[in-house]
């Protein structure tokens, strides 16, 4: 009981619930209050009191098997809060229990936020999608694409490296037809993560002295892995779009991120070298990732769009409220309606896949993945929901068929069906 207590914000008013004194349901308010959006009582908009409850059993399911460590959930429904609750702890070797304004690692749920700020530019008509990057960085004027071959007949480069490193022989031919941006922000350029044309090309990962100006241009010496808009692999290259962003604006690209986006939806937490004032709020991993998360929190020069961002969950819940209400949150407007329906549209045909796998009933859109058809996905949101997860466990989502966002922010997973358990709790929570 001792335990079960400390896990939980104690306000009279939840102690009451707690203990029994009222017959109102547990989760009927949410357990903490958002300084900036509206609240209400999950029946006023459609969704079970109850069935938000069970967000709860879920997170302590997983934290007892040892999944997580904890994490910080939230769900609105037509523009209020109905669920804000903290788990478990964000420093297990301290016994300190998660706290809701709690700092994570963000990791590749900072793409989307890239994803907003390229539709800026081209809503504003300083890029666009079809352009080729090699219109503002020469550089990527003269891609090729790698071939493996089977053997090295005297036609193709020798394989370089040794052992699990080696790369098999190939041969570099030309593009069939330039690198774009919008190859870059649907992840078809073809410049995938550690694939055989990272391995020959030899390109150290950026430094924490780099920038963007001066790392990007170096990308162009890594041949693609596929002729661009042929395939679907996972990409550094939203870091390219980035440094366009930055040409067009005349803006460092944290500087457009901070004006343009973090200061309008109040997303006062999230930041890409966290101030040493807010380094008390982070999460301390431990167990897997626990060196990786150290090395994102360091401070660098290089602000990557891939995979740069620290932030709470109350921000991202602000994020994604603006894109649910198609751009606009407490009364700015920052894309068009028409430009988020772009974003969150299918924008790769059936290409979608990852790790070789094709992905049923899903699309990909600019930065975002999409359900397409929720039966076939099984992911239990709705059909044109749209988001993207961090590899340090953050997932994030706006559900317009449902009228829903949904945050979650765990200290990073360790197995188990956590994010399915928690989607499944929220779509069953609600009742019109």
């Amino acid at each position: 009981m001792k335990k079960l207590l400390s896990t939980i914000n104690a306000t009279p008013v939840l102690l009451a619930l707690f203990c029994g004194l009222t017959n109102s349901p547990v989760s009927a308010q949410p357990m903490h209050t958002p300084p900036k959006m509206p609240m209400a009582k999950a029946e006023s908009v459609g969704m079970s009191s109850q069935g938000l409850a069970r967000i709860e059993d879920v997170m302590n399911e997983h934290i007892e098997a040892g999944h997580i460590q904890g994490g910080v959930t939230i769900v609105a429904r037509r523009g209020r809060v109905v669920h804000f609750s903290t788990h478990g702890e964000m420093d297990v070797d301290k016994g300190r229990a998660m706290e809701n304004d709690a700092i994570f690692i963000m990791a590749s749920s900072t793409k989307p936020v890239l994803g907003v700020a390229a539709m800026m530019m081209i809503e504003e008509g300083l890029m666009s999608p079809s352009d080729p990057v090699s219109k503002y960085i020469p550089e990527f004027a003269d891609m090729k694409v790698v071939v493996p071959i089977k053997s090295d007949n005297g036609k193709g480069d020798k394989g370089k490296g040794k052992g699990k490193n080696k790369a098999p022989a190939y041969r570099l031919v030309p593009v069939d037809t330039p690198v774009t941006i919008h190859h870059l922000l649907t992840h078809t350029s073809g410049l995938t993560n550690r694939g055989l044309g990272w391995k020959i090309a030899s390109l150290g990962r950026h430094t924490r002295d780099d920038t963007l100006a001066s790392y990007v241009p170096r990308l162009a010496q890594v041949p693609l892995d596929f002729q661009p808009g042929t395939q679907w692999g996972y990409s550094m290259g939203l870091d390219i779009v980035a440094r366009i962003i930055e040409i067009v604006s005349k803006t460092p690209f944290d500087e457009f991120l901070r004006e343009r986006i973090f200061d309008p939806l109040e997303m006062n937490n999230t930041y890409f070298n966290l101030p040493g004032n807010k380094a008390s709020k982070r999460i301390v991993l431990t167990g897997i990732g626990a060196e990786k998360g150290k090395d994102w929190l360091a401070t660098t020069r290089y602000i990557s769009a891939s995979a740069g961002l620290s932030s709470t969950a109350e921000d991202f819940l602000h994020f994604e409220q603006m894109l649910l209400n198609g751009g606009a949150l407490f009364g700015h407007r920052l894309l068009s309606p028409a430009s988020v329906k772009t974003m969150s549209s299918n924008q790769v045909g059936d290409l979608f896949a990852i790790a070789g796998k094709t992905l049923p009933g899903m699309g990909f859109g600019y930065t975002v993945g999409i359900t397409l058809d929720s039966k076939v996905a099984g992911n239990h949101r709705g059909n044109g929901a749209f988001g993207w997860r961090g590899a340090a466990g953050s997932v994030s989502w706006s559900d317009p068929e449902n009228e829903l966002v949904a945050v979650y922010l765990p200290a990073k997973p360790r197995g188990g069906s956590v994010y399915g358990d928690f989607e499944k709790a929220v779509q069953q929570a609600i009742i019109d």
